[in-house]
């Protein structure tokens, strides 16, 4: 994300008064390209971040340079809810941690995977984004993170994901849908 799209991240997440978990990567050298050439690791949060955001947050939430084990984290219990952009491997993830979601999508497919998370599923709660460009406000930010976690609509989010992951999980029990179907295709694969 751009330099000024994480400063509204900061400024929203700050607003919301709530915790959080915020990793931060390196903007891209080039907003046309998703990587950076920069170290990944080697993130200059005192440029990156609003001045004295740091210090104001202490205590409250948590800032990690580039990257954290995403699995292991939406499967503690203390999460309340993940800001995703929506690809399908951390689509998965969190529905097995059921965990609700946020969905801020950013490329290809993942506009396809906000509108089921968001309309069919009724997991998440979408972000407005600015036409053209994806830019989220900071106000935007806060309250989405504020419905998410205080709202009667995220209480019936958390319900939704929670349901959600002992589906998951009965998938992938002994007698379980994704069990089965991966018998299946041993079976055809044995005989092809």
């Amino acid at each position: 994300m751009s330099p000024e799209q994480v400063k509204e991240i900061a400024n929203g997440l700050e607003r919301s008064e709530q915790r959080f978990l915020w990793v931060v990567k390196n903007p891209p050298d080039d907003e046309k390209r998703k990587q950076t050439e920069v170290n990944k690791l080697d993130v200059d949060l005192d440029s990156l971040l609003p001045e004295g955001f740091l210090n104001r947050v202490e205590g409250r939430g948590m800032v990690v340079r580039a990257w954290a084990p995403q699995v292991a984290v939406l499967s503690h219990e203390s999460v309340g809810g993940f800001v995703t952009h929506c690809g399908w491997n951390s689509v998965l993830e969190t529905v097995v941690g059921g965990v609700p979601m946020i969905a801020w999508p950013l490329y290809a497919e993942q506009h396809l995977n906000r509108n089921a998370l968001v309309q069919d599923m009724k997991m998440a709660i979408p972000v407005e984004q600015r036409e053209g460009d994806g830019f989220v406000s900071g106000t935007e930010v806060e309250k989405r993170v504020r419905e998410l976690m205080e709202s009667e609509t995220g209480q019936k989010l958390k319900e939704k994901s929670w349901k959600m992951k002992q589906k998951a999980l009965e998938a992938w029990e002994d007698s379980g849908s994704s069990i089965k179907a991966l018998e299946r295709l041993m079976e055809v694969w044995k005989k092809s």
